[in-house]
């Protein structure tokens, strides 16, 4: 891959200890996962390495500890996940550096999986103190990192080992950076986006960053209501953050100065009450009633969207268009996800698509496994988007 080392540029590893970092922040319900996503992302690295006869020492956080070991916050229970998926073996050793990591790693052989426990159990792991990563080094000869949803973060584990050891990037945190160049760093143009959420205060650097990048900028949710409202329209009792009225201007004028169309909502499904059931009614958005308030994008808004997926050739999409969890506020976002799809089925699209909610609407709308790519890396991928640094990607770039 052009830019970074990746196991492909890795040569013979055959009984080499690999440091592979991975992301095995999953849900834990009574001992046992209930998410195996973020594990199903890591296995085929887990196993390519294995199967050239390295020894595969997995390095992950659980929670947030503080620096501090606690029972609940033990890796030990996910270690019998990776190994049902992966079909073999995986041990486990109650530490990440010391006795019980050394110990751990001289009794495996080459083709043995090793995980070890959460690296937040020692402070040096989030204030990426050299010597905590020199102590995770020593148990090295090589460091992988499939880890994209932890990249944002400079910690021991993610940014400082990749100094101290031959720094690769695994086969998951690949498909991620490739998919990212796809979407935003060498797109096939047209390029929409479509950014929607509750707020715009969670996303004005995004927002700021896209209106360079695309040629087009759906907004919607929640925030679509501060755009609305600092150009005049009345929005009713909805969700609106009138005091950015100055911040969505602004991001208006770098569009228009950018050439990039934003695309707002022309109509709206409103409600007096925002729960099942309750009685709702499309009206055009110079129309919002005083004692309603607006949940969701109306039709004409999804078909002027719609026109744009149709237009474009890439797509990058985070958040609902729509309160998504309650019908009939779903609407608009499974429209324009079906639509686009659709698209992407036929090969006129590429569609990358990050951020929980986002996901989760995906997932509803049953389209999930047919957008181009899907990152679960939250928090790396809104960086990304919004065109920051990623430290854990920064220290793999070749030369």
């Amino acid at each position: 891959m052009a830019g970074f080392k990746t196991l492909d540029d890795i040569g013979d590893i055959k009984d080499k200890r690999v440091l592979l970092r991975v992301d095995l922040n999953v849900p834990v319900v009574n001992g046992k996962v209930s998410d195996t996503t973020r594990i199903a992302r890591v296995i085929p690295t887990i196993d390519e390495l294995a199967k050239k006869g390295a020894k595969v020492i997995l390095l992950a956080h659980f929670g947030r500890p503080k620096g501090t070991p606690m029972a609940e916050f033990s890796l030990d229970p996910i270690a019998h996940s990776v190994s049902a998926m992966i079909g073999k073996p995986v041990t486990f050793a109650a530490d990440c550096i010391g006795k019980e990591a050394d110990g751990a790693v001289e009794a495996i052989k080459g083709g043995d999986i090793l995980l070890l426990e959460n690296t937040r159990f020692h402070k040096g792991e989030e204030k990426n103190e050299p010597e905590f990563a020199e102590a995770l080094a020593a148990n090295g000869d090589i460091y992988v990192n499939d880890a994209f949803s932890a990249a944002h973060r400079a910690h021991a584990s993610t940014e400082g080992l990749a100094h101290l050891l031959p720094a690769y990037a695994g086969r998951a945190m690949q498909a991620e950076l490739e998919a990212m160049e796809k979407g935003l760093g060498n797109p096939a143009k047209p390029v929409i986006a479509i950014v929607g959420g509750a707020k715009v205060s969670t996303k004005i650097d995004l927002l700021m960053n896209l209106v360079r990048k695309v040629d087009a900028l759906a907004i919607g949710g929640g925030m679509a209501n501060t755009f609305l409202a600092a150009r005049g329209t009345e929005v009713g009792k909805s969700l609106c953050e009138h005091d950015l009225a100055s911040t969505a201007k602004q991001i208006m004028i770098e569009a228009a100065e950018a050439g990039c169309a934003i695309i707002l909502p022309v109509d709206a499904v409103v409600a007096k009450e925002f729960k099942a059931g309750a009685a709702s009614e499309t009206v055009a958005i110079d129309h919002v009633p005083a004692d309603s308030m607006i949940l969701d994008a109306g039709e004409k808004t999804v078909d002027k969207i719609n026109e744009w997926i149709d237009r474009a050739a890439t797509l990058v999409w985070n958040g609902p268009l729509g309160a998504f969890e309650i019908a009939p506020f779903d609407r608009a976002t499974v429209a324009a996800a079906k639509h686009a799809a659709a698209r992407t089925r036929e090969g006129k699209l590429v569609s990358l698509a990050g951020g929980g909610d986002t996901v989760s609407a995906l997932h509803h709308a049953g389209v999930a496994d047919d957008f181009t790519y899907i990152s679960t890396a939250g928090g790396a991928f809104l960086e990304w988007m919004e065109g920051k640094p990623l430290p854990g990607v920064d220290v793999l770039r070749k030369g």
